[in-house]
């Protein structure tokens, strides 16, 4: 079997809401208070991810964690019965319970970093689980997430599951929405290139020069997970932009994306664009004989307030199968794959139709409904693990994760069943949610063959 990416979906828990956790995700501040659809929001997820299956592209599933979750609640000093905890904490500490019942671990471009074996110098697949430390509810996933990844990526002859680093502000790390792999074909060693907001010198583990919104990725972090991987000669580094990041580019995969050898980005995305982008095509050239195609967007032709809006930078980016079969020049071999709100926006589906006819690698765009997500602050490109994998290292994968046509049903048939049709942060704290919740993922990992991954099971 060829190496070739594979993409992991997150499914959306059962307790997707819209608390506005997120500063700096614009759309997560806006929806503040809105009522979600969870049972929408993963109906919405499997059928995204089940159409690129159709189209013969490799996907996986991973599973939501286990939310409310009740222990960190109860490290925070409330006691009781699970009831007890829940109803204490809504009444005395909301924004503790909103971050105790927060669904984020959906967005599984955050789930962690991952380098190839062909990358890596011990020939394994690394992943380190982000340690997400910047926000209250995301620091209480990486050890679940860590536990799931461990269930999936079980043989340690061919993969590395890394603990996530330390959680200080100088190691911020916020997994593969930093990071970007570039290479001549997903089978050739590549580039990483890994983005920070917080410079490793001394004086920026707070705000970092940025006035409105804290930069997340620490350069330091970046540098400890290319470590890790054994990839820091094949790493390049490029420090995010702060006014972008002061105008809700919380993440670089909001302003940037790439593929292979395309890299589509804005021109405000780092600190320097034209130079970080000139580091990043010379490293492809010089270790591994490779061009770089880049489509570079202007301030002009669609501002960071739409970039934003539209989550143009969030779309997936993909190389369709066998897409250079009778074709070696490998022109129309990638899909765009782009939320329903680019299409909407005439500026950003302009920059579409200019990619298409610019960009010969690029072969079509296909538009999509991931509105659930989108209203929380991720689009396409934050509900997918990116994860580059030899023949040897799809066939060892535990647990199942491959999104047939089997699985796909009975996923669409148990979110049907588990999940609320809507739900708002004023009901996090009723007990039955968290019966529900726990009930659904209890099913769910005797579906997915996970065993006992969740705290509660065990």
């Amino acid at each position: 079997m060829p190496t070739l990416e594979v993409n992991f979906d997150g499914i959306v828990g059962p307790t997707h809401n819209y608390a506005g956790l997120s500063p700096g995700n614009i759309a997560s501040s806006k929806n503040a208070g809105a009522v979600s659809s969870p049972k929408k929001a993963a109906l919405q997820g499997l059928a995204k991810a089940k159409r690129l299956a159709e189209m013969g592209l490799v996907q996986h599933v991973l599973p939501p964690l286990a939310r409310p979750d009740v222990d960190s609640l109860r490290r925070i000093g409330f006691s009781g019965s699970d009831a007890e905890v829940l109803e204490s904490a809504g009444r005395d500490a909301p924004d503790a319970l909103a971050a105790a019942c927060s669904a984020s671990a959906m967005w599984a471009a955050n789930a962690a970093t991952v380098s190839p074996s062909v990358d890596a110098a011990d020939g394994r697949l690394h992943l380190t689980p982000a340690n997400l430390a910047f926000n209250r509810h995301r620091a209480l996933e990486p050890w679940q997430t860590r536990a799931v990844l461990c269930a999936i990526f079980k043989d340690e002859n061919l993969f590395a599951v890394h603990e996530p680093l330390l959680a200080t502000p100088r190691l911020f790390d916020e997994g593969a929405a930093n990071h970007t792999r570039l290479c001549r074909r997903h089978g050739e060693p590549g580039v990483e290139m890994f983005c920070f907001g917080r410079p490793a010198e001394a004086g920026c583990d707070l705000d970092c020069g940025i006035h409105k919104h804290p930069a997340r990725q620490g350069e330091a972090g970046s540098i400890a997970v290319a470590r890790l991987h054994g990839v820091s000669d094949r790493a390049v580094y490029a420090r995010q932009n702060a006014d972008a990041i002061d105008a809700g580019v919380f993440h670089n995969d909001v302003i940037s994306v790439g593929n292979e050898d395309v890299l589509l980005v804005h021109e405000s995305a780092y600190a320097n664009t034209r130079g970080a982008v000139e580091r990043v095509r010379t490293a492809l050239r010089e270790r591994c004989g490779s061009g770089l195609t880049v489509f570079m967007v202007s301030q002009d032709e669609l501002g960071i307030a739409d970039a934003v809006g539209t989550y143009l930078f969030n779309s997936q980016l993909l190389t369709l199968p066998n897409a250079e079969a009778g074709n070696p020049d490998g022109k129309g071999r990638m899909l765009l794959v782009a939320p329903m709100e680019v299409e909407e926006n005439p500026a950003a589906r302009a920059c579409v139709d200019r990619l298409l006819a610019e960009v010969p690698a690029l072969g079509g765009a296909m538009y999509v409904d991931v509105r659930e997500s989108m209203r929380n602050g991720g689009g396409p490109a934050c509900l997918r693990l990116r994860v580059v994998m030899t023949g040897a290292e799809r066939a060892a994968l535990g647990a199942r994760t491959l999104l047939d046509d089997s699985l796909y049903g009975e996923l669409v048939a148990w979110a049907e069943k588990y999940y609320r049709d809507s739900l708002s942060p004023t009901e996090l704290a009723d007990p039955a949610l968290l019966r529900e919740s726990r009930d659904a993922l209890d099913v769910l990992t005797g579906i997915m063959r996970l065993g006992r991954v969740y705290p509660f099971q065990r």
